[in-house]
């Protein structure tokens, strides 16, 4: 077998540029904006009940909620 060559201390790999993530964040959908609010302003009115359950009412008011008060999904 032939010596392998050593490369200098000086000869570094180029360096792959790091990207800048240009994608961002992915859009919200119309479930996800009424979560959002709902759950702000459930907190707000009762800041006393325990996540789970703000969720819980959360969620059945997204099935309660008529079709022109849930938010457009904007795709």
């Amino acid at each position: 077998m032939a010596p392998k060559e050593k490369k200098a201390a000086s000869e570094k790999p180029e360096r792959k540029t790091k990207s800048t993530g240009g994608g961002g964040r992915k859009k919200l959908t119309a479930y996800n904006k009424f979560m959002q609010t709902e759950m702000a302003r459930l907190k707000e009115e009762e800041p006393d009940i325990p996540h789970q359950q703000r969720f819980k009412l959360a969620t059945s008011n997204w099935k309660l909620a008529k079709e022109k008060d849930k938010p457009k999904d904007a795709n």
